[in-house]
């Protein structure tokens, strides 16, 4: 074959291996553009669909305080008996904010409440906390003698490593009572052993009815696990927006939903 023709062919396949290249490139790129767009027109429909519902939860929060819904103005907490409040642990140093946390949920008429986070955040606060209830229940003492007989909310704060410890305690206490015996039979161990352990190690506290999480997760972040077998838990948003016509419908829906316990 004559080296023209060859060379030739050469230049040719050379020119339609470049073609077919820039052609599958400008198919890329079509295709690329064409996910860019799809996914910015998602992220507009989300971030307006997320606006739409937080201007609503705005309003409906504003209406539930300003006591415009009739079904809110009457709250029963009869059924409230222990609530927890979860907080991230970077909100949690928003001091002043947990304070009026605290001061709505003694407006509402809490008695009961259990505050944690999970580095101890809140623990390191305790005491201010705790002065600021004396100091409210102090004020109201004074200024009223029916609210001198009224029993005040009583606060509990706890942190990740009080529910570590308890159940580090709890396993040695059950290897030691079932493993380091004399009895050769060793049992399977269950979760009321375990239960029955942290009770018999003092860790047996209350179970909160109601839980409020307020933090970018959706989790109650650690809080002790065998104290929310039968919680109901609310996921409220970042603290700096909570809002306490948002509180009144967490515990208005929790007041009027049945439960139903297994056995």
């Amino acid at each position: 074959m004559p080296s023209a023709f060859k060379s030739n062919n050469t230049v040719l396949g050379s020119s339609w291996h470049a073609l077919a290249i820039l052609g599958l490139n400008r198919i890329t790129l079509s295709g690329d553009l064409g996910l860019r767009l799809l996914w910015h027109i998602m992220h507009l429909v989300v971030s307006i669909w997320y606006f739409v519902l937080g201007l609503t939860n705005t309003l409906e929060s504003f209406f539930i305080s300003s006591g415009l819904f009739k079904r809110y103005r009457c709250l029963d907490i009869s059924k409230v008996q222990y609530l927890a409040v979860v907080i991230d642990s970077e909100e949690a140093r928003e001091t002043l904010k947990v304070l009026e946390l605290l001061r709505w949920l003694a407006a509402i008429g809490l008695k009961k409440v259990c505050l944690y986070d999970e580095e101890g955040v809140l623990k390191k606060s305790k005491e201010a906390l705790t002065l600021w209830l004396k100091s409210e229940r102090m004020s109201k003492e004074t200024t009223s003698d029916q609210l001198f007989e009224q029993k005040y909310m009583s606060l509990e704060v706890i942190s990740f490593s009080d529910s570590k410890h308890a159940v580090a305690k709890a396993a040695n206490f059950l290897f030691k009572k079932h493993y380091l015996s004399a009895n050769t039979e060793k049992p399977k161990l269950t979760e009321p052993d375990m239960a029955d352990a942290l009770e018999a190690l003092g860790y047996g506290a209350l179970e909160p009815d109601l839980m409020l999480i307020y933090g970018p997760a959706r989790c109650h972040l650690g809080f002790p696990a065998w104290r929310i077998r039968y919680t109901e838990m609310v996921h409220m948003g970042p603290l700096k927006f909570m809002k306490f016509g948002a509180i009144i419908k967490a515990i208005h829906r929790f007041t009027t939903v049945h439960q139903n316990y297994g056995t």
